[in-house]
């Protein structure tokens, strides 16, 4: 530890973190300089979107975009819609995730290791777009907002570090659950699941994200236009030249580009909102689980 705190002390390791400070910040700034226009677009009015073509400052405030998508039952029904998808879709595939990884994680788990050598091939092999449709066509799926959630329902790279982390739990707590007469569900339950937080806000946050950003599923299995996601919407209202599905009044047009600036604040800040609640978990949960094989 001395030797690591003397090379950083030294000139070399200054300007390294002078230079590693600069870069960073620059590739944040290039990062957030978008998303800061898009803001900003969506307060301004038409006019000041149709005569400069950058800012990120607007010189006239309007609220007419985000009233005409906060009075449009189209959006509303799709923002409902995402947050239960999301909520339900982030739950199911979390608890599948996890009571596969559990049995994965015994070392005397019959064909355990077969199991795991069919997980880590769909890591290089994927069915593809269409016999993933022909099965959930033939199952039934097709325009229920279950095709959004159970085609990828475990993902092989979650399951295997959670798999992972489950086996560098003491082996005694498993021991003690069973003399108290536990059976495996109640040890999940009540032991594995609430040592494992960590890692699963983590998984739970991917999940979100996922489901939440999903733009293929609802295009692919959803035929009907009243149960859409809000991703969908989403790009409706940007392709789109007719905004009459987001015209809180009927006499006045809304402003075209600032719907649609406003749609893609809604669709982002949302889940930005659900970083600072997981962070204490994100970044340990990223290393557990993630060293033994």
């Amino acid at each position: 530890m001395a030797r690591e705190r003397y090379r950083f002390n030294t000139r070399a390791g200054k300007v390294f973190d002078v230079v590693n400070i600069v870069v960073l910040t620059a590739l944040g700034v290039v990062a957030l300089i978008p998303f800061l226009y898009v803001l900003a677009g969506s307060f301004a009015t038409e006019a000041e979107l149709s005569t400069r073509s950058f800012f990120l400052w607007p010189d006239t405030f309007s609220l007419k975009a985000y009233e005409g998508i906060l009075t449009s039952p189209a959006f509303l029904r799709a923002i409902v819609t995402t947050i239960l998808v999301t909520l339900v879709g982030t739950v199911i595939q979390l608890l599948l995730t996890a009571m596969m990884a559990y049995p994965l994680s015994k070392a005397n788990l019959p064909g355990g290791k077969l199991v795991m050598g069919l997980v880590v091939v769909t890591l290089v092999f994927s069915g593809g777009m269409i016999p993933t449709f022909l099965i959930v066509k033939d199952l039934g799926l097709l325009n229920t907002y279950w095709a959004l959630v159970l085609p990828a329902a475990i993902n092989p790279f979650s399951l295997i570090i959670i798999r992972n982390f489950f086996q560098q739990l003491p082996a005694e707590l498993e021991e003690s659950a069973k003399i108290d007469g536990a059976n495996e569900i109640q040890t999940l339950w009540r032991i594995i699941l609430p040592l494992s937080k960590p890692i699963l806000a983590t998984f739970a946050l991917f999940y979100a994200v996922g489901i939440w950003n999903d733009f293929m599923s609802p295009l692919l299995y959803l035929n009907d236009s009243s149960m859409w996601t809000l991703q969908m919407f989403l790009r409706q209202v940007t392709v789109a030249t007719d905004l009459s599905m987001v015209q809180a009044d009927q006499n006045e047009l809304p402003p075209a580009q600032g719907i649609k600036f406003a749609v893609i604040v809604i669709a982002t800040v949302p889940i930005l909102l659900v970083y600072p609640f997981l962070q204490k978990h994100f970044a340990k949960g990223m290393l557990i689980g993630s060293v033994k094989g």
